[in-house]
């Protein structure tokens, strides 16, 4: 196996949707309001986060200093982070044009929430369940730079810290298994807001076209930034395996998967 290259990767880690099953009662609530079909976890990678913050930081002095996005409410998040499902149209179009030129690329694993699958592979536990993504969107990722820096975005009050942790030791271990061979890299995990961490505003972006190509049918979004989006994995779209890993030899469009 190639030995690791000399150099720091950069990884940037977030979610769209959620890992919600049941409600407190025990009744499955996937579906239905305030609780999506699917979790997506997806990363961003760049060799150079310094230059992605500058262009972000570009972009958002720009924005409001526009007269154009004068009195608009919204704004005053936006000048503090850009989120996709927050911002106007009018800002979501200048984001996605700017990371369709930044120098990054992504990856994302989506996983179809089915109650009987949650149950015996994850004990009906969300912790396992969103870990087990993690493990999968890592999976063969960090054996190729000597140094890897992983941020995860934070959500509420817990970091979850030594969970994340966890989750990446396994997917080093499953790929030290499978290929017979010892990562010897270092990786380093991280859990920050995406307002302390601009490079977590990005991927907040590329999740967002790939949640709405898979609830709302739209690939407007995603197409603008496909050259950006190396796979896009729907782990759990049985019925297409294994054209269910989308990449540039099966590229990603929404009439290719299965219904939700």
């Amino acid at each position: 196996m190639k030995a690791p290259e000399e150099r720091t990767s950069f990884f940037f880690v977030d979610e769209s949707g959620d890992p919600t099953f049941f409600n407190r009662d025990g009744e499955c609530i996937v579906g239905r309001e305030g609780c999506s079909r699917i979790l997506i976890l997806g990363f961003v990678a760049s060799s150079d986060p310094v230059s992605v913050r500058k262009e972000l930081a570009s972009l958002r002095t720009g924005i409001i200093a526009d007269s154009y996005f004068a009195g608009v409410p919204s704004i005053a998040k936006t000048a503090r982070v850009f989120h996709a499902n927050d911002d106007i149209p009018e800002v979501r179009e200048r984001v996605y044009r700017l990371i369709s030129g930044l120098d990054i690329w992504a990856e994302l694993v989506v996983a179809r929430k089915i109650p009987a699958l949650f149950r015996k592979r994850h004990h009906s536990r969300e912790g396992e369940f969103y870990d087990d993504i993690v493990s999968k969107l890592f999976h063969g990722k960090l054996h190729l730079s000597r140094r890897n820096v992983i941020y995860f975005a934070k959500r509420g009050s817990s970091s979850r810290q030594k969970p994340l942790e966890e989750a990446i030791g396994r997917a080093i271990a499953e790929f030290e298994q499978r290929w017979k061979t010892r990562v010897e890299t270092e990786t380093r995990v991280l859990v920050q807001r995406p307002m302390e961490e601009p490079c977590l505003q990005v991927v907040d972006y590329v999740n967002w076209a790939v949640y709405r190509a898979f609830e709302r049918g739209e690939m407007r979004f995603f197409n603008v930034i496909r050259d950006k989006v190396r796979m896009v994995c729907d782990v759990y779209d049985t019925d297409r395996y294994p054209g269910n890993f989308y990449s540039s030899r099966n590229p990603f469009d929404v009439e290719k998967i299965s219904p939700l």
